[in-house]
């Protein structure tokens, strides 16, 4: 689909998230990971960051903005993989600003027939702008949504 190729390179708009010390503690209680040092005060004033900081997946959490145009099906889209890169915990407290950007786009035959394979990299700066994290999702487009998109 040559339309989901022209959005490559386009990137939303940058949106203020709170790293809130309630929604961290509920992350950690829903993926099972109840360590310290994601919600118990004093664990995060003991450690070298000398505050609470957040599971590594809690980026999923953000609000990374719209990418205007690129609407994706609500449903039908099958999560192909994703990673996380840090330059630093996040810390309980901070702001960041996140935003994502379409890396590439490609479609190649399988079993399934022909996929289309997106990839987005969602970024979280600090507030001077400094890249905190960067968070890489390989979307997988099957033709049947595919064909659902183009009506």
């Amino acid at each position: 689909m040559a339309v989901l190729a022209s959005y490559v390179g386009k990137c939303s708009k940058k949106v203020k998230n709170v790293v809130e010390r309630g929604a961290v503690k509920k992350f950690a209680e829903a993926i099972g990971d109840l360590h310290p040092i994601y919600w118990e005060e004093e664990a995060g004033k003991n450690s070298r960051y000398q505050t609470n900081i957040a599971p590594p997946t809690f980026p999923r959490v953000f609000d990374y903005g719209v990418i205007e145009g690129l609407n994706l099906p609500a449903k039908g889209l099958i999560h192909g993989e994703q990673s996380f890169h840090y330059d630093r915990p996040l810390l309980v407290g901070e702001e960041l600003f996140c935003y994502a950007k379409v890396e590439s786009y490609d479609e190649k035959q399988s079993s399934m027939g022909n996929i289309g394979r997106l990839v987005i990299t969602s970024y979280g700066e600090d507030v001077l702008g400094n890249i905190i994290f960067t968070s890489t999702a390989t979307i997988i487009l099957t033709e049947a949504v595919r064909k659902a998109m183009m009506v």
